[in-house]
């Protein structure tokens, strides 16, 4: 599988505390990520907090991500092979408190990627960023100009008092309706 992650040491050691796994500085486990995709890039955002030590490699089909991160200093590496090529001078990251976001910028712009990974495999510690997804194949500058004549009708449309609106039954009726009724009291 070309989508490589080094896992880290699975041994135990009563040096690192009871019940934890080794603290083998050369291993370190994936760090999670998410993912979408753009037009021109394609960000992944790495969840890490406290980070340190972010290094961040971009190669023309390749991501190497590693970091030290939280108040132990748990060391994390991915390394992804990319579904398609990036310029890797142009592509860019950045460290916040809880995460580092990477923006790789596409070889082919306007290129839709239906994966991050190069190969079909289900990585658990890679997601969807669906809260940022947006379907950006289906857009077109055509439905966008429709927008905007929608979105100017309809500013075009209010404030005119001169205008007669039809009579809606019951807008402005004063009358008590059933949910001014009392509720009856909890037993």
């Amino acid at each position: 599988m070309k989508a490589k992650v080094v896992m880290r040491n699975r041994t135990r050691n009563a040096g690192c505390g009871a019940g934890r796994f080794s603290c083998d500085p050369v291993w370190g486990q994936p760090a999670s990520a998410k993912w979408y995709d753009r037009r021109d890039y394609v960000f992944i955002e790495f969840c890490v907090e406290d980070s340190k030590d972010v290094n961040v490699n971009f190669e023309k089909s390749k991501l190497t991500f590693s970091c030290l991160g939280g108040s132990d200093n748990f060391k994390h590496l991915n390394e992804i092979d990319l579904f398609n090529n990036i310029d890797p001078n142009e592509s860019k990251h950045k460290r916040t408190d809880r995460s580092i976001l990477c923006c790789l910028r596409k070889g082919e712009s306007g290129q839709a990627w239906p994966r991050l990974t190069k190969e079909r495999a289900k990585l658990n510690w890679l997601s969807v960023d669906f809260n940022n997804w947006k379907d950006w194949e289906d857009d077109s500058d055509e439905d966008m100009s429709n927008f905007d004549r929608f979105s100017e009708m309809m500013n075009n449309m209010g404030g005119d008092d001169d205008v007669d609106l039809p009579e809606v039954d019951g807008a402005d009726d004063d009358s008590p309706d059933s949910d001014d009724e009392k509720m009856p009291d909890l037993e």
